[in-house]
């Protein structure tokens, strides 16, 4: 998800410092310098990682050391009033929080929903107000739990309003913490007992829970334990301790105070240069800044006669008094408002920042920061009016919340008219996608498809598959026993195994599945890599145990159950960078896989766009071609394709959707295509593009047989192409491509190496199905006098005969039907060759090249051979290579028959060999060839090729070149090709 699959990180981005609980002035009861200027500590922490500035990736702890201070002088502050008058005003103690508080927040608020509406695109907006919503009623923080532990909401942008999850917390907190210190002031004084006693005891139980509390969310759900009030109120705790026991009458040496001082410091700063992203937090992470903000608030706890105990001339508490520090920290709560939007909304016009922007950027939200202070938060907190009754600040407080509430409802309902329609797509009006060609849609063929995207980008981003919970979250290890789908009552079933790039494909196969009248079964987990890799999960915030549980498990689960008829395996190729460790991972799942004897289909994994592609397309409704996106960072190499590709991966077939997805070889990938949004955010297809590219994915698994992927004669067939179709159509994309030209892309070898003197083309003059069952591939003359014809070669390059087996690839072929002068230069072929040429065209021949068939001249014969070993000699004496001689074919030209090679790893040593109508007419054996050769040439993948040449050295040297009395237009028929494998 990524993923990177990738899936979203745990919130860590921001936290609104807690504010002083009164306001704090030296003479005033219990003000404390060195706190003030603590704040500025933690404050810069923050600012810093916020600002991405070197050496601060940890400076996120900056959020723990507001909650110990906040903790510690709330509760001074109610057990002052508790201990003076015996009771404790709520109403006073919330008007209070309210003048101090809710004005500053609303201002923020107030100016973010005109500036988001402006800056940001249309879809972000109606996340905008809903996080406005949110922010205003102080329920921030439970809001971004449910976004940042859904993995299916990964790839959106950060919140403009994200700080305000910490505000949420706090005010959570003073809303259980008084009223509970309140109550217990009020048993107390009933009872023979002291009121700090009591509520000491109940502290430090809250405490200790919250803390267990936190350990176990944040080895389960790490958002939840780094947003939520519960898992946070331990840190409140701390500081109310502080607060609440009896230093006073400890009088410890002035320099051990210093010594405390100081190391509480050093521990926050440890943790700010130490800590990053990779550090499992909460957790017990948490306890160094947070003991450590202890630390320097007990180093400065004030003695019986009032004095600063932690205030020797060296302490740490003297440099955090100082005037800088203060200033800093009486600025912290309205910077820490106003710093983050200013940092997301500039990102969100201008595109990802580097750090020294990010630090003026954060430089310059001191301005309305001040201005907000000087101007809003000092005269409403002086204010006599204001302050005189209770009810005042509380009425103050609540219009500071109702009105960014109504104007997030006023701008969130113009938004929503803005996106259009939300309700699931109807699919009634499109064409049907196509089932091969460079087209999404089936009639684009003539010109591209107008009208709106579909689905719309609010549509888009609810656009899942209709899997219900069979697509399983990271902490379940087991997938549901009812996640089959289609004919469950069938005998014929599909798995569908892998993560999230496995289960975007559901509704593909699904629809596959329908047409075969088989059952689909889901076996997808999130964020789990299908290779055996160890990874960690952002949502649980820890090592993905739970992943390395389920896939071991579903292994099983498939050996255990009725073997299917196809594995169709998907994973994201982001989990590393590291190609060794990936490969043996695939290997280890791999291998029990094929164990199961199941045909399995790789799907090569799909572009990954990076960026949040609805809101882009929603801000760019005009043209959504500006919301394209870089190939180069979307389509990254993919070991695994390139080794099935190559045929080192015997039993596992790869398609590749990506040519339609990603067409063409330009510098970007498209964000819609023929108006389809393909994406649903920065890494998904939408669950429409998923139905659109059924056919193509059809035609893809064509070759697939029902049953358990045996013909019942102990064949099982891995290609198959009939070649049906309407007349004067191309064959079919999904099994073939053409090769053009003269030769391969930068021409390694002219004339296709050999000689010839065609022009290779995909034109239905040359390369055409006949309408009746076959293909016909034939040679015409060109306006100057040369030759075209055509060549194609079957995409998949992974047929191999497996260990101890057999591979067997046959086709029905006529021979173009025509003799003497008129053939000089006609040379039909079937023949494979190598995959690992499709690297590169490079290590020929000894990759490997075997000429099922090759016929020249018209001749009533055909040739059969063997290429391996090097260029000149060797033991395959090239460039003749190993071959049969001609061996005569009277009736070749006149009608099919069946050429047919077959590669035999069950005997020792092993051959290959080659057959006319079920004849055996040549062998070539192992013995006496280099094992590593032999294995070369041999024991690997192959990709096929059909074509029809003119010209050339093997028509030359026997005596045929192409002159004036050559024919055109004599065909090469061919009725089938198979590839079948047997295992020994």
């Amino acid at each position: 998800m990524s993923p990177t699959a990738a899936p979203p990180t745990p919130t860590r981005t921001s936290t609104s410092p807690p504010p002083s609980p009164s306001p704090e002035r030296p003479g005033r009861a219990g003000f404390r310098p060195d706190i003030e200027g603590l704040r500025a500590v933690a404050l810069l922490a923050v600012l810093g990682f916020h600002a991405s500035v070197p050496h601060l990736a940890g400076g996120y702890v900056g959020v723990d050391v507001f909650f110990v201070i906040s903790g510690y002088l709330i509760t001074s502050l109610l057990l002052r009033e508790a201990l003076g008058s015996g009771r404790i005003a709520l109403g006073e103690f919330f008007a209070r929080r309210a003048r101090r508080l809710l004005p500053s927040a609303a201002l923020v608020l107030v100016a973010v929903v005109p500036l988001g509406l402006w800056l940001v695109a249309p879809l972000r907006r109606a996340d905008l107000c809903h996080d406005v919503l949110a922010a205003a009623l102080s329920v921030s923080n439970w809001r971004f739990i449910n976004e940042q532990t859904d993995y299916l909401a990964a790839g959106r942008d950060p919140s403009p309003l994200l700080h305000f999850w910490s505000l949420a917390v706090e005010e959570q907190f003073y809303l259980v913490w008084a009223p509970l210190v309140a109550l217990l002031v009020l048993v107390a004084a009933r009872r023979p007992r002291p009121a700090r006693l009591v509520l000491l005891a109940a502290t430090t139980a809250a405490t200790a829970g919250s803390f267990l509390l936190c350990l176990r969310w944040s080895s389960g759900s790490v958002s939840l334990a780094y947003l939520g009030t519960p898992s946070r109120a331990w840190q409140f705790g701390v500081g109310a301790l502080l607060a609440l026991l009896p230093w006073r009458r400890l009088k410890g040496p002035r320099p051990l105070r210093a010594v405390c001082g100081w190391a509480g410091a050093a521990a926050i700063l440890y943790a700010c240069v130490r800590y990053d992203a990779a550090t499992p937090y909460p957790g017990t992470a948490a306890l160094l800044p947070t003991l450590g903000a202890a630390a320097v608030i007990l180093a400065g706890a004030p003695d019986r006669d009032g004095e600063a105990q932690g205030a020797p001339r060296y302490g740490v508490g003297r440099l955090l008094a100082l005037r800088g520090p203060r200033a800093v920290g009486r600025i912290s709560y309205n910077l820490y408002l106003w710093h983050w939007p200013v940092l997301v909304l500039a990102q969100a016009r201008f595109g990802p920042l580097g750090w020294p922007v990010k630090a003026a950027l954060t430089l310059a939200a001191v301005l309305p920061a001040a201005a907000a202070m000087r101007w809003v938060e000092r005269p409403l907190r002086r204010s006599a009016v204001v302050s005189e009754l209770p009810r005042r600040g509380l009425s103050l407080g609540l219009g500071a919340v109702v009105i960014p509430v109504v104007l997030a409802l006023v701008a969130g309902s113009g938004t929503l008219r803005l996106l259009g329609n939300g309700t699931p797509v109807d699919l009634a009006g499109l064409p049907p996608g196509a089932a091969s060609g460079s087209s999404l849609l089936e009639h684009t063929a003539g010109g591209a498809v107008t009208g709106p995207v579909v689905p719309n980008p609010i549509q888009a981003r609810n656009s899942f598959p209709p899997d219900r919970d069979c697509e399983v979250a990271p902490a379940a290890t087991v997938s549901p026993a009812h996640c089959v789908f289609g004919d469950t009552g069938s005998t014929h079933r599909i798995v569908l195994l892998g993560d999230s790039h496995a289960g975007q494909w559901f509704s593909t196969l699904l629809g596959v599945a329908a047409e075969r009248h088989w059952a689909l079964e889901e076996l997808v987990k999130q964020g789990c890599p299908l290779p055996r890799l160890t990874v960690s999960n952002p949502q649980l915030g820890r090592t993905y145990t739970e992943c390395d549980t389920w896939r071991a498990g579903t292994l099983d689960r498939l050996r255990a159950e009725p073997r299917p008829d196809l594995i169709v395996i998907a994973s994201l190729n982001r989990y590393t960078a590291d190609a060794k460790a990936l490969a043996a991972g695939w290997e280890q799942t791999l291998t029990p896989l094929r164990a199961l004897g199941v045909p399995i289909v790789y799907l090569k994994d799909t572009p990954v766009p990076g960026t949040d592609i609805p809101a882009c397309v929603s801000g760019h409704g005009s043209d959504p071609g500006d919301c394209d996106f870089p190939r180069a960072r979307a389509l990254l190499s993919d070991p695994l394709a390139d080794a099935v590709a190559a045929g080192r991966e015997p039993g596992v077939r790869m398609l590749d959707l990506n040519p339609v997805l990603c067409p063409g070889t330009g510098q970007d990938c498209p964000a819609v295509r023929d108006r389809i949004l393909l994406y649903r955010d920065s890494a998904h297809l939408t669950d429409v593009a998923a139905v659109v590219l059924t056919a193509r994915m059809a035609a893809l698994l064509a070759p697939v047989p029902a049953g358990s992927g045996s013909t019942g004669t102990g064949w099982t067939p891995l290609f198959r192409d009939d070649f049906n179709g309407p007349a004067g159509a191309r064959p079919s994309g999904a099994l073939w491509k053409a090769d053009l030209g003269t030769c391969y892309p930068g021409c390694p070898a002219a004339a296709w190496g050999t000689g010839e003197v065609e022009t290779m083309t995909d034109s239905t003059a040359n390369v055409r199905l006949d309408g009746r069952g076959a293909l016909e591939i034939l040679p015409t003359r060109t306006a100057d006098g040369g030759w075209a014809s055509g060549r194609i070669e079957s995409r998949r390059a992974d047929l191999a005969a497996p260990p101890g087996g057999l591979l067997r690839i046959e086709a029905s072929i006529q021979l173009p039907d025509v003799s003497g002068a008129a053939a000089a230069g006609y040379w039909p072929a079937f023949w494979a060759l190598g995959g690992a040429l499709r690297n590169g065209w490079t290590g020929w021949p000894g990759v490997g090249e075997w000429d099922v068939m090759e016929s020249v001249n018209g001749r009533p014969s055909v040739f059969g051979t063997l290429h391996c070993g090097t260029v000149a000699g060797g033991p395959c004496r090239e460039p003749q290579g190993l071959g049969s001689g001609e061996q005569p074919c009277p009736a070749c030209g006149t009608g099919f028959h069946r050429y047919a090679v077959e590669v035999d790893r069950s005997v020792s040593p092993e051959q290959v060999r080659w057959y006319l109508d079920g004849r055996e007419y040549h062998r070539v054996s192992a013995a006496g060839i280099d094992p590593a050769v032999w294995s070369r040439a041999v024991d690997h993948g192959m990709f096929l090729i059909l074509d029809l040449a003119i010209g050339g050295g093997l028509p030359a040297a026997l005596g045929g070149q192409p002159g004036p009395a050559t024919q055109p237009g004599h065909p090469l028929r061919i009725d089938s090709v198979t590839a079948e494998v047997r295992r020994g």
